[in-house]
């Protein structure tokens, strides 16, 4: 079994890497990114020298270059997170996320489908899982959560280039009879994660004693879902999942931001204690809120517990603090 996974030197797709290869011992992987300034290639240092890894440096914008590695490497499966993913850099910069994350996505769903359909009109066994966020669906008020049913209103560039993405893939299934399966996950923790996000800036700053930005006033609330438990939720709709079905994932873990840098930084005071700065949260510092800020996003993951037996495992305290250990080592 030849899978492919795009995006497979960042957080997740190291992440998912790892999990899967250990899980398969008979398959073969072959990780695909182009090595932006999100990845690196060191969280996959324990398989990289394996017979049953391959990676190749490549860009999913280019068509030719992702419809030669389809025809050369002829995957039965593709798990699709290649992805532009910072809401701020869209903001300042919104063109490489269309790039990446609508002109890439077509160019390998276009390619994957080239190769999988015969002449006759069948299929070679296949399947490709597109990997998108529960930001496409906008925000939410105080209570209610979404579910595969909510109407899509992405209000940045990021989320909108991801709707653009959940689209084209939707399409392909109903216009073709692809094989494939979306799902749409919750902001997702743990190692392996860049600095500029939410989490690893906490401790970064903090343990330099610097200022710990949190927008606004720090109340717009979060789902977090441990990374694992991410992976092994792929990793089920990827085999039991229904063809042309998206899938909603989350912790069942509402933090209003402000609480969770607050709980990070006594985690700190505990692992990482400084006596020149005393307790962490006296680097909390409130700056200017980014322009279109959803005010909070939560799952109803029902249906993937309800038709995949899928539930989150990790108890979010304990991985938290094996997060920020993580991270104490990375940056001491």
């Amino acid at each position: 079994m030849n899978i492919i996974v795009t995006g497979g030197a960042g957080f997740i797709g190291s992440n998912l890497l790892c999990y899967l290869y250990e899980k398969y011992p008979d398959a073969h992987f072959l990780n695909i990114d182009k090595l932006g300034y999100a990845s690196d290639l060191s969280y996959l240092n324990s398989i990289r020298n394996s017979n049953r890894y391959t990676f190749k440096k490549m860009d999913i914008v280019d068509r030719e270059a992702v419809r030669d590695i389809i025809r050369t490497y002829k995957p039965d499966g593709v798990f699709h997170l290649a992805a532009e993913s910072h809401v701020d850099n869209s903001i300042k910069g919104p063109e490489p996320f269309i790039q990446s994350n609508v002109v890439g996505t077509f160019n390998l769903i276009e390619e994957c489908r080239q190769f999988w359909k015969q002449d006759d009109n069948s299929w070679k066994p296949h399947r490709f899982l597109h990997v998108s966020t529960d930001e496409v669906y906008g925000e939410l008020g105080d209570e209610g959560a979404f579910s595969e049913e909510s109407p899509y209103a992405p209000n940045s560039p990021y989320s909108a280039s991801k709707a653009s993405s959940d689209f084209i893939v939707r399409s392909y299934f109903h216009t073709y009879g692809m094989d494939v399966v979306t799902t749409n996950c919750s902001n997702n923790f743990g190692p392996h994660q860049h600095d500029e996000k939410l989490i690893p800036t906490v401790i970064r700053t903090a343990l330099k004693g610097e200022d710990i930005p949190v927008y606004g006033k720090g109340e717009n609330v979060r789902d977090w879902l441990y990374v694992r438990d991410h992976c092994r939720a792929l990793e089920v709709v990827y085999k039991e999942g229904k063809a042309g079905e998206t899938y909603v994932i989350g912790g069942d873990n509402e933090w209003k931001n402000i609480e969770l840098v607050r709980q990070i930084c006594t985690i700190l005071n505990q692992e990482a204690p400084q006596q020149s700065i005393g307790d962490y949260q006296n680097l909390i510092t409130f700056v200017t809120d980014r322009p279109g800020h959803d005010f909070r996003y939560a799952i109803d993951a029902s249906k993937i517990k309800r038709k995949l037996g899928w539930s989150p495992e990790d108890a979010f305290s304990e991985r938290l603090t094996e997060t920020i250990d993580w991270y104490i080592e990375r940056y001491q």
